[in-house]
C-alpha cells in the first residue's frame, strides 16, 4: 500500500531560501525539509505566469500542448481532455485534496478548480482571499490603501486572519481526517505568499533590518536586451504605493530606496511563507504520518526582485523561471524513520537559523513538467506514458520524464561518462535542459505586455536553460492556429552560466548557435 503525497506549492517564489544558500534569507522551516530532501538547484518553470505554469505541471504538458498562454481557457475543451496528476492519484484510489492556490482559479480551471475531475471533495479557498487586493495596508497618513508593500497587523484585518493562516489550518484539519479515517491521500496546498500584494504580519519585517538590504545586484536594463525580452511590471504599477511614485513607462526605474523595500518585504513574506510551512509539517509529525508520506516542495515560478530593472515574473530569465523543487521521500532520501520520532519540529524563524545543508542536492537542470511522472514513480504507481509528437487526442500521458533517476546520482559517475564522447558538443549537451517560453504582443514593450490574451500574442520567445547558458529566440506566433514560425526570428539571447551568472551581457550576436537552434526547433 503506496505512500501518501503532501504536495506543498508558493506562489511566486524564487529560491531565496537558505537552503539554496542565501545569505539572507531565514527559512529554518524549508531548510529543515531539505535537510531530509532530495533538492533540485536548477528547477525550471515552463512559463513564468501562474495559470500556464499550473496547468502545465499539473498536466505534466508543455504551454504549446495546454494551448494556455493567458488565464482565459479551460485546457480539457480548448486543447485536450487531458488527465491531471490529482486526477491520476484519485483513479489510483488515494483521497485527493486542494487547499488554497493550486489550480490557478477562474476560467482556467473550469471555475471549480478542476473538480470533479481532479479532486475527492470540494476544493478549500480561504475566505480571507477576497480581502487580498482591498484597501488593508496602513499609510504612513494613517489612511489605509491597496498598496504593494503591506506588513499588517493581523488582528486588524478583516476576520483577523490571513489566507495562508486559513489554509494551513484547514490542510491540518483534513491531515487528522485523513488520520482517523485510515485514507491513503494526496494533499495539495497552494500558498498565497509571496504573491503580491506583499500582505503579511508586520513582525516578520525584523528579520530584515533595512540596512541589511541591498538592490539588486544588476538593477539596470542591460545595453543588449531586446525589448521584446523586457517586462515592463504593470501588476506592480496599478498598486497605490508605486503609482504615487509616478515612474515612467516602461523602463522606470523605481527609486532605490522603494527598491529596498521591496526585496525588503519579500523576504519578509518569504519568512512568514516559512512559518506556515513549519506549522503544516510539524502537524504532519503530530498525526504520525511523517514516515509515510512524500513531501515536494516547489512553487510555479520565480519573481524579479530589480534584476535588468525589472520587478514581477513574465519573462525567460532564470530569476522568473527558476523555482526551489525538493522532494522529502521517507526510506529514500532519509533513512527509515521510526514511528513517531519527529521529523520537522517547528522551527522559531526569530531564534532559530539553522543553516542546515540539503541531504542530496542535484545540479541537473530539470523542470516542472516532470512532476507528475516523478510523483506518479515515487508513490509505486505506473508511471504515464511519454506523449506522442502530438498528443491533443491523448487522455493520459506526460511531456516530462521522471526525475527520480537523478535523486541519488553522484557528481562522480557523471564525470566518468563525460570522456567517452569524441563529439564535444554532443557530449555536452547530452545533459538535460529545460524548456520555457514566453507570449509577447509586439516587438517593444506594451501596457499588454506582460499578459497579452490570446488573440494579442504576435511573438513567443522560445527559451533553453542547459548547465552552462540560456539560450532564447523570439519568433513570430499566429494564434489563430498556434504556430511559431522559426524562419522568422525577431530576436535572440545568449548568456553564458558561468561568466554571465546574471545574465546581464547578451552575447547572441557575436556567436554562432545553430546547435541551440535546432535543439530548441525540434
Amino acid at each position: 500500500d503506496g505512500m501518501n503525497v503532501l504536495f506543498i506549492v508558493a506562489d511566486d517564489l524564487r529560491p531565496v531560501l537558505g537552503c539554496y544558500g542565501d545569505k539572507l534569507a531565514k527559512s529554518p522551516n524549508i531548510d529543515q525539509l531539505a535537510s531530509q530532501s532530495v533538492v533540485f538547484s536548477d528547477a525550471y518553470a515552463q512559463q513564468a505566469v501562474c495559470a500556464p505554469s499550473r496547468v502545465s505541471f499539473l498536466t505534466g504538458r508543455r504551454p504549446d500542448t495546454t494551448r494556455l498562454y493567458d488565464f482565459y481557457s479551460y485546457w480539457r475543451v480548448h486543447a485536450g481532455n487531458y488527465s491531471t496528476m490529482p486526477q491520476y492519484f484519485k483513479e489510483n484510489g488515494y483521497m485527493t485534496l486542494s487547499v488554497g492556490k493550486v489550480f490557478h482559479p477562474g476560467v482556467s480551471s473550469n471555475y471549480s478548480d478542476d473538480y470533479p475531475y481532479s479532486w475527492s471533495i470540494p476544493p478549500f479557498h480561504p475566505s480571507a482571499e477576497k480581502y487580498e487586493n482591498d484597501k488593508t495596508c496602513r499609510g504612513k497618513d494613517g489612511k489605509l490603501y491597496a498598496n504593494l508593500v503591506c506588513p499588517v497587523n493581523v488582528t486588524e484585518m478583516p476576520s483577523g486572519t490571513l489566507p495562508d493562516i486559513q489554509s494551513t489550518e484547514e490542510a491540518i484539519r483534513l491531515l487528522n481526517v485523513m488520520k482517523t479515517n485510515k485514507q491513503k491521500f494526496f494533499l495539495a496546498v497552494g500558498y498565497h505568499k509571496p504573491h503580491i500584494p506583499l500582505r503579511y504580519p508586520q513582525e516578520f519585517l525584523k528579520l530584515y533590518p533595512l540596512e541589511n538590504i541591498t538592490l539588486a545586484p544588476d538593477p539596470w536594463v542591460p545595453d543588449k536586451l531586446p525589448p521584446v525580452a523586457y517586462n515592463p511590471w504593470m501588476d506592480i504599477r496599478q498598486r497605490d504605493d508605486v503609482a504615487a511614485l509616478n515612474v515612467s513607462f516602461p523602463y522606470g526605474p523605481l527609486p532605490d530606496d522603494f527598491q529596498r523595500q521591496i526585496r525588503q518585504s519579500y523576504y519578509a513574506a518569504v519568512s512568514y511563507l516559512d512559518t506556515q510551512v513549519g506549522l503544516l509539517l510539524s502537524a504532519l509529525d503530530d498525526v504520525g504520518l511523517s514516515n509515510s508520506t512524500i513531501v515536494v516542495f516547489t512553487s510555479d515560478h520565480g519573481w524579479s526582485l530589480g534584476e535588468h530593472g525589472e520587478w514581477a515574473k513574465y519573462s525567460n530569465f532564470d530569476v522568473a523561471t527558476r523555482v526551489p523543487l525538493m522532494f522529502y521521500v521517507p526510506g529514500m532520501t532519509t533513512s527509515s524513520v521510526s514511528q513517531g520520532a519527529r521529523v520537522f519540529p517547528y522551527l522559531d524563524p526569530f531564534s532559530h537559523v539553522l543553516g542546515l545543508v540539503p541531504q542530496g542536492r542535484s545540479k541537473k537542470v530539470v523542470e516542472l513538467v516532470s512532476l507528475f511522472s516523478t510523483l506518479a514513480e515515487l508513490a509505486g504507481l505506473q508511471v504515464p506514458p511519454v506523449c506522442p509528437e502530438t498528443s491533443f487526442h491523448v487522455a493520459l500521458c506526460t511531456e516530462g520524464a521522471s526525475i527520480v533517476r537523478y535523486f541519488n546520482a553522484s557528481e562522480e559517475k557523471v564525470e566518468e561518462e563525460k570522456h567517452e564522447c569524441d563529439d564535444s558538443y554532443r557530449c555536452f549537451y547530452e545533459e538535460p535542459v529545460a524548456f520555457s517560453q514566453y507570449p509577447r504582443p509586439a516587438d517593444t514593450p506594451q501596457w499588454n505586455s506582460d499578459k497579452p490574451k490570446l488573440k494579442d500574442i504576435r511573438v513567443m520567445g522560445y527559451s533553453m536553460r542547459t548547465i552552462d547558458c540560456r539560450y532564447t529566440v523570439w519568433v513570430r506566433f499566429n494564434p489563430s492556429n498556434f504556430t511559431a514560425d522559426f524562419e522568422d526570428v525577431h530576436a535572440g539571447e545568449l548568456y553564458m552560466v558561468k561568466t554571465d551568472p546574471n545574465q546581464d551581457y547578451n552575447i547572441y550576436n557575436n556567436t554562432s548557435h545553430g546547435y541551440f537552434f535546432k535543439k530548441i526547433v525540434g
